[in-house]
């Protein structure tokens, strides 16, 4: 009997279009806003986020770290919400990443940041929530809406907005270009999902999810998707930190799925996975070059290292969905969560 394609998996369908209006529509504040940081120079960046839009805000820590040298770090939303402690952010830049912008403790901690004396910026579907209309500036993510409880086309969306927005405050020419490229590249038609590589995470228990640098953001929320939409009990570890404890659970056959970077981090993460392979893991990488590893997903590269792990998390995202089906699972609506949790 045909069953028509999951609203995750038609989400994830979306995406490229959606980066491309994104792009198009956000255009000129994506300018106005780079050159109002240029002028100010924020010496420090605060994130304010839950869930896998603070995944998005690791990776954007990371672009910003990078390309800027700007500290930049996540502040805990009951720091206002629940403890109202005074923060001290006078010249900060505070950037609140959300979908649905209305979970009472983001919108606490972005009027707190607000009071602090920092530059509040919110990347944000929804343009009606409180959180757009209580920021300063505003990037609106045009992810359209988002029905499937896991988020993937607004989880992009906000990976794109950041990196859009951090290659015009670097003036990073060369970025700028492989962020315009990316919508066409999302687009292009993949292969179905490897059935043997769906049969061996869909298998698995217990799993580590690896990355390192801006990988370990795609790690963090690929691992949360396993968890989430196939009940698959994931960790996500930076490969830097795995070795460090971690790595005491493992038996043989215990599932490692790494995203390889592509940059200087590259070389140490594959000394890391081979030895996590000797002591007996099932080693998976994502990865943007042909793998020696016997289990692999190749996915295209990006016009930017620092862009291809968009790309790496567009294509677990159909590996995961693909799961969720194969184990009988509703990708759409798994049970115990909604699609807007409102933490106090």
């Amino acid at each position: 009997m045909f069953k028509p394609p999951s609203l995750m998996a038609r989400e994830i369908a979306e995406t490229g279009p959606i980066l491309a209006r994104q792009l198009a529509a956000n255009a000129s504040a994506t300018g106005t806003i780079a050159a109002l940081l240029k002028k100010r120079d924020p010496r420090l960046v605060a994130t304010i986020a839950r869930g896998s839009s603070d995944h998005a805000a690791l990776y954007l820590k990371y672009l910003i770290e990078i390309a800027l040298g700007v500290p930049c770090a996540s502040i805990g939303p009951s720091i206002a919400s629940l403890y109202d402690a005074p923060l001290r952010l006078e010249g900060a830049l505070a950037i609140t990443i959300s979908q649905s912008g209305r979970s009472p403790d983001i919108v606490a901690l972005q009027d707190a940041v607000n009071r602090a004396g920092a530059l509040t910026l919110a990347l944000v579907n929804d343009v009606d929530s409180p959180v757009a209309r209580g920021a300063q500036c505003l990037l609106p993510l045009h992810a359209g809406v988002e029905r499937s409880v896991a988020a993937t086309k607004s989880m992009i969306a906000a990976l794109v907005a950041g990196a859009a927005l951090v290659a015009h405050w670097v003036g990073d020419e060369k970025l700028t270009a492989a962020v315009a490229r990316l919508p066409a590249l999302l687009s292009e038609a993949s292969e179905p999902s490897p059935r043997a590589l769906v049969d061996l995470i869909a298998g698995a228990k217990s799993a580590f999810v690896l990355g390192r640098g801006s990988t370990f953001a795609i790690a963090a929320e690929a691992a949360l998707k396993l968890k989430e939409t196939c009940a698959i009990h994931a960790e996500a570890f930076s490969s830097a930190e795995v070795l460090h404890g971690p790595a005491g659970v493992i038996t043989p056959g215990f599932l490692i799925i790494a995203f390889m970077p592509a940059d200087a981090a590259r070389e140490g993460m594959s000394e890391t996975l081979e030895r996590l392979a000797a002591m007996g893991a099932h080693v998976v990488v994502v990865d943007a070059v042909a793998s020696p590893m016997k289990s692999a997903l190749v996915v295209p590269p990006a016009d930017h290292p620092l862009l291809t792990p968009i790309v790496m998390l567009h294509r677990f995202y159909a590996i995961v969905e693909a799961c969720a089906i194969m184990l009988g699972r509703d990708p759409d609506n798994p049970p115990h969560l909604r699609k807007v949790t409102e933490t106090k």
